[in-house]
Formats: C-alpha cells, structure tokens, sequence
C-alpha cells in the first residue's frame, strides 16, 4: 500500500466497517450479564483513554489551534447524539442479536446526510440506499 492509499476516504470507511462490526460483535459478548448502560459507560472509557493516548503520542494536543464556537456546538450536540446513541445501541444488543441489530443502527447514515447535510447521491448511490433499506427492513421484520 502506498501512502496516498490511507488518504482514500473508501480505504477509512472500510475499515471503519470492519471496526463496528468488530464492535457489535465484542459488544454483543461484553454486555452479557451487567447493565448495558454500565456497559456503555465501560465502552465510552476505553474511547477516551484510547483517543487521548493517541492524541499525547502523535502531538495533536499541542497543534489543535483555536476551536470556534461553531465547531463546539455541534461537536457538543454530535457527542450527545453519540452518547444517545450508544445508549440505545447497547440495550438493542442486551435484547437481541448483533446481526439484526447492527444493520438498521447502520441504515440511518445515509437517509440523514441526504436531508440534514444536503448530500446528492448519484442515482446508483440512491439504488445502493434503496437495497441497504430493503436489506435492514428484511432483517429486521424477518429476523
């Protein structure tokens, strides 16, 4: 792999993939047993230590620059979403499978960037949208 590969955003999404499928699976196996709201809290700890770990070890502390007040509100309003999120996603997990939970957790992307980001998928992107929907629903209802 060349450099210019970790700067393709299908290469990040990719693995972003293959990492929440790793986290739905881990998940599924850790919330067996406790609170999936004490399980959330375990989960959100982890992310901190770890991003914050990154951050000291590459230096993105000390080259962070003004933050404007924009990027704080909806950074805040993203980490509340998150936190609801994970919430949620974490007591769907403690009552049914990660197979059928993760997909339709995954669905709401898309629907969203095209009505709150403006986003214009190209007619191949919206039959790719469609088939996700249809698959999310048949797991679900058929599941």
């Amino acid at each position: 792999m060349t450099p210019e590969t970790f700067s393709s955003w299908q290469v990040w999404a990719f693995l972003s993939a293959i990492f929440a499928a790793l986290t739905a699976i881990f998940a599924k196996v850790g919330v067996e047993g406790i609170n999936s709201d004490l399980a959330t809290l375990i989960r959100t700890v982890v992310v901190l230590i770890t991003l914050s770990a990154i951050l000291f070890a590459t230096g993105q502390f000390t080259q962070a620059g003004p933050i404007s007040a924009k990027s704080w509100l909806f950074l805040l309003l993203s980490g509340l979403g998150t936190g609801a999120s994970w919430i949620c996603y974490f007591r769907a997990l403690k009552l049914g499978p990660a197979t059928l939970v993760a997909p339709i957790d995954k669905l709401s992307v898309a629907l969203f960037g095209a009505v709150f980001l403006g986003e214009r998928p190209s007619a191949y992107g919206w039959i790719g949208i469609a088939l996700i929907s249809a698959g999310a629903v048949l797991v679900a209802v058929k599941g």
